[in-house]
């Protein structure tokens, strides 16, 4: 558990395994059930948050397995199951995460951050919200000048990335670093942060983006496929909804 503020948080292991693509089952003991939800000792699934998905998967000791639905954020890792049944407090346990599930949203989440990086480098455009799913994603994009914005030279640009072997880095680093980076993109939401938390995860993409960010990433551009946009909406004065599907996936 990491003390953040008020509250005893478990520490979310995905931040710790780089790439998150292809997440290995993992052993753990339950701490707590709760009607259908598994509470474990130490967990590596992706919680839902920051827009994208939860893992799915199984969980499984001897002669027993149950199917983990979407797992869910809390002061523990939620793991809400079919059924409980057989399961108790001590058990030790099988987590199996649904690699495919996880892959795509890997993926989709890495090209959300090129997606949000090349918007704001060609129109100015700051991602204003997003949701990340296995089949598509969408962004919001607030523009000073909407009608500036080009489908096409955005996905040309967001491929040419996609197709340069762009390295992705995953950095630990101090709260005050972060805020002092003339580069790095979307901080507005660290004024929610507690400030006991002096240390945050940061994601880079090399010579494209550097954003603070707790979810998962492929670690090249080349892991990824390029991207489509399949629709362009207006949510309001100045923004667009940008959606978006990968090939191949």
């Amino acid at each position: 558990m990491k003390y953040l503020g008020s509250e005893f948080l478990q520490e979310k292991l995905h931040m710790s395994q780089h790439p998150g693509i292809n997440p290995p089952p993992f052993r753990s003991t339950i701490s707590g059930i709760n009607k259908n939800i598994i509470f474990l000792k130490d967990s590596f699934c992706y919680p839902r948050g920051g827009g994208q998905q939860g893992d799915t998967g199984m969980i499984s000791k001897i002669n027993i397995e149950t199917e983990l639905l979407e797992t869910l954020p809390g002061e523990s890792i939620v793991h809400p199951v079919i059924s409980t049944d057989g399961f108790n407090v001590g058990d030790e346990v099988l987590c199996t995460i649904n690699q495919q599930r996880r892959n795509k949203n890997t993926s989709m989440h890495t090209v959300q951050h090129i997606v949000s990086a090349i918007a704001n480098d060609m129109f100015s455009a700051e991602t204003v919200g997003n949701q990340i799913s296995e089949e598509y994603t969408r962004i919001d994009l607030l523009f000073p000048d909407r009608d500036k914005f080009n489908s096409d030279d955005l996905v040309q640009a967001v491929n040419d990335i996609i197709n340069s072997d762009k390295n992705v880095r995953i950095h630990n680093w101090e709260r005050e670093r972060i805020l002092q980076h003339e580069q790095m993109r979307h901080t507005k939401f660290m004024d929610r942060i507690p400030s006991s938390v002096t240390e945050l995860r940061v994601v880079e993409i090399v010579d494209v983006d550097l954003c603070p960010c707790g979810g998962t990433h492929v670690d090249n551009t080349s892991k990824l496929d390029e991207m489509i946009i399949t629709n362009v909406k207006s949510k309001g004065a100045g923004k667009l909804r940008i959606s978006y599907s990968l090939n191949n996936l």
